[in-house]
């Protein structure tokens, strides 16, 4: 894509969250504010939607955005690396207003409050059946992490959201956490499911031993009399961050000169719009950008960040836009090309926040979640306990949800230290919430949720959080392998992240004492990706937490505090607030 800089200007003034001053709507009633928030202009010939990350949410929820997604090095202070008001201030939102809330954490409990809970198959039903119908021919795209997050997915085997997005009416998908139900069932929904329906997509997965394609790479469909090819991307490092027996016979990977082929491939089979539809995570999806010629946007997820402005990254052959729309069906984002000879020659970019009480519910996708839900409704709706405090997971270091996960792996098994993995999935609960086994579930519901105790010398601790900390924070984002830093109890530390591998954790201590190297500590956590663990007999995390709750005085669970790590560099930061 060509663009001058006139005409790159007028595209960064309309991409903003909704095309619109939204202020305007801020104290309105619920059809006036969704008549502004959604009422966007048809733009150009071509148009895409997105959503990615839902991760199983079926029903509205509540999730906090995070105060911590640090950007170092060339990272620093851009986007995605943007939290609070540095976000706003960057896409010109006002503070305070519907659109403030969905992006960021700030006053979190009292715009929840007033703004109600986001996103819920019924309601992203209707706001896409809305997009269509002002965008004939649009397709509506799914970037993954769709069958695993909830009870409901874990039970029916990912069949649940399968169901609903083929109603929702989902045309390609890419994945990542899909591969953790097993190589057979992904196949199996491929291929019986989706056939005829859905294209799934994968250029980046290959059969380990004759290295041949496992899934389509792109598709191209026509929209309007154009041409346009998507390719898919699914998580590179899914067998590193995920248990590798479960897809043991494929390799990923960043292809990127596979990508250029493909790229090429579609070009010349007269493709006049190349899009990615990426599971990369957005730091990984600017450099790939820069480095492969051709794409006219990728549309990104995994790393869970709604980006209310799309950003143009420059490459030998033009530029490419980089977006990414957030997670647990909260966003919805719409990209309108203009297409004249042969390329695209303008955009409009708008991430739409879904508001459960903005939008009503879709009564045929509405009735199908009933269905699902029918037969595990008393167990999902059984209350544990009652939150004194906000629960929630998202950022760098930990979230009030996953120590409440750590204070009870603790106790339950007398353990000194607890890990628990650094998941950007999980929803947010607000003070006076009955905490629920559907809301454990979507903290904890994988298909290897085994909860462990180890013991470890403090060697091995500082080593765990080290190699954690590099897939975080190394400088180069293909070295990332997406996720948080590993929530940790019992011990504190202090984190720099702006050194090198291996010196980027320092001070351990645990009880005020410093940890020894050569000394063996008991320490509990849960979801290991070694294939052994699940035979050695241990239980679901979600069963030792439980049986914490139900223990809690009165069934009140006090607010949480929080351990974080002292950060010791890379302050002050525009992703880092307090």
């Amino acid at each position: 894509m060509n663009l001058s800089k006139r005409e790159f200007m007028q595209v960064m003034g309309a991409g903003t969250m909704a095309g619109l001053g939204m202020g305007t709507y801020a104290n309105a009633d619920a059809a006036t504010a969704a008549n502004g928030l959604y009422d966007i202009p048809k733009f150009g010939n071509v148009s895409f939607l997105h959503m990615t990350d839902c991760h199983a949410q079926l029903k509205p929820i509540y999730f906090r955005e995070p105060s911590i997604n640090l950007g170092l090095g060339s990272m620093k202070g851009n986007l995605p690396h943007l939290v609070g008001e540095h976000l706003l201030k960057f896409a010109n939102i006002r503070p305070g207003t519907s659109e403030a809330h969905a992006l960021t954490y700030l006053n979190y409990e009292k715009a929840a409050a007033r703004y109600g809970k986001v996103g819920g198959f019924a309601h992203l039903a209707t706001l896409v059946k809305r997009m269509r119908a002002s965008r004939p021919g649009s397709i509506l795209l799914d970037g993954g992490d769709t069958w695993q997050g909830s009870g409901t997915c874990l039970w029916t085997n990912g069949q649940d959201m399968v169901d609903a997005c083929k109603l929702l009416g989902v045309e390609v998908m890419t994945g990542h956490w899909e591969f953790t139900l097993g190589m057979e069932r992904v196949k199996e929904i491929v291929e019986k499911d989706f056939a005829g329906k859905v294209d799934f997509l994968a250029q980046n997965i290959k059969t380990q031993d004759f290295g041949d394609p496992v899934f389509k790479p792109y598709v191209i469909k026509e929209m309007n009399g154009v041409p346009c090819a998507i390719i898919g991307q699914a998580f590179p490092y899914t067998p590193i961050a995920n248990p590798r027996y479960m897809m043991a016979d494929w390799a990923f990977g960043i292809q990127d000169e596979n990508m250029q082929t493909m790229v090429n491939e579609a070009r010349t089979k007269g493709a006049h719009v190349v899009v990615v539809l990426s599971h990369n995570g957005m730091d990984v999806d600017l450099k790939m950008a820069s480095r492969v010629t051709g794409i006219d946007a990728i549309l990104g997820g995994h790393t869970h960040d709604g980006m209310p402005v799309a950003t143009l990254v420059n490459n030998k052959s033009g530029k490419t836009i980089v977006t990414n729309a957030g997670s647990n069906g909260k966003f919805l984002g719409v990209l309108d090309f203009e297409v004249k000879e042969k390329r695209v020659t303008d955009f409009r970019y708008k991430l739409l926040p879904v508001f459960s009480n903005m939008l009503p519910a879709d009564k045929e996708m509405d009735a199908l979640i009933t269905k699902i839900r029918a037969p595990y409704e008393s167990k999902l709706n059984e209350k544990l306990g009652i939150s004194e405090g906000l629960l929630y997971r998202r950022g760098n270091f930990n979230g009030t949800g996953d120590q409440l996960l750590i204070d009870a792996l603790m106790d339950v098994q007398g353990a000194e230290i607890a890990f628990s993995p650094g998941f950007r999935w999980g929803t947010t609960l607000l003070p006076g919430q009955a905490i629920t086994r559907e809301w454990l579930l979507d903290m904890t519901a994988t298909t290897y949720s085994y909860a462990t105790v180890t013991e470890m010398t403090g060697e091995t601790i500082k080593t765990v959080l080290e190699d954690v900390c590099d897939n975080l924070f190394n400088p180069d984002p293909y070295y990332q392998q997406g996720g948080d830093m590993v929530r940790v109890g019992g011990l504190q530390y202090q984190c720099n992240p702006t050194a090198t591998m291996g010196k980027r954790i320092e001070e351990m201590r645990l009880n005020g004492k410093l940890i020894e190297a050569g000394k063996k500590y008991k320490v509990a956590g849960w979801a290991p990706v070694a294939e052994e663990a699940r035979t050695q007999g241990n239980k679901q995390v979600w069963e030792v937490v439980e049986q914490w709750l139900k223990t809690q005085p009165n069934g009140r669970i006090k607010p949480r505090k929080l351990n974080t790590p002292k950060i010791t560099g890379g302050l002050p930061n525009l992703g880092y607030v307090a």
